[in-house]
């Protein structure tokens, strides 16, 4: 009886170390709201091509929800590379906009673009330098054409024929999210310890943000743009 005691004893130790091992190396999560004072803007009244593209549009380039949470804010978890990071993005023309408007892509990952409207767009790629990588024509719908986009940076996307027309890619191997449109945002499989938030936004700003990731437990978090 004593060396089945000691034996149970033992085995229930060895789960116990088990466990605690499997914890350690079980990551946690992020999960964050991002938030701001600022309102949406006023729609873009359009000059011309009414008949594809309306007589005006939302101006994206802030969008809050009536809470005052903001939509299309990038967030970056610094120095954590993302286990498998988008290789490929797209970028599709429609109704005289880029959709979506922001997204993540790896290093020398790709762009491909194409377009839903009857009439000419380009998509012009820049970098923050305003440095052009490429100046695609996308005459017609359906129309699909592919091109590198090189390493990490924040890009601009526009539309040489349709001025107010705006996209952003920001390319980087870290672990990164983009904000829905209710302001939310998720970060999976983080491994536990204390990071630096870097948050970018076209139009708003927000001071970086430490967190602390605890194994296999969601860490909450609300950041304000301004």
């Amino acid at each position: 009886m004593q060396r089945s005691a000691v034996w149970m004893a033992v085995v229930a130790a060895g789960c116990v170390l088990a466990l605690a091992s499997s914890a350690e190396a079980q990551g946690g999560s992020i999960q964050g709201v991002i938030t701001t004072r600022a309102r949406s803007l006023p729609p873009i009244r359009v000059t011309f091509d009414q008949k594809v593209c309306g007589a005006e549009l939302p101006d994206q380039a802030i969008l809050v929800t009536p809470g005052g949470r903001l939509a299309n804010a990038v967030v970056t978890l610094m120095g954590v590379k993302a286990a498998a990071p988008p290789r490929e993005v797209s970028v599709m023309n429609d109704g005289c906009a880029f959709v979506p408007r922001v997204q993540v892509v790896g290093s020398n990952g790709t762009l491909k673009t194409s377009s839903k409207d009857p009439v000419l767009h380009t998509t012009v790629v820049q970098q923050a330098d305003g440095r052009q990588l490429f100046n695609l024509a996308v005459p017609i719908p359906g129309i699909e054409i592919a091109k590198p986009l090189g390493a990490a940076g924040v890009l601009r996307v526009g539309c040489s024929t349709h001025q107010w027309m705006r996209g952003w890619i920001v390319v980087t191997d870290e672990m990164s999210a983009v904000t829905g449109v209710d302001g939310t945002f998720t970060l999976t499989d983080v491994p536990p310890g204390t990071y630096e938030l870097r948050i970018w936004h076209e139009a708003l700003r927000a001071a970086p943000v430490k967190v602390t990731v605890a194994a296999g437990k969601p860490t909450q978090v609300t950041i304000e743009m301004k």
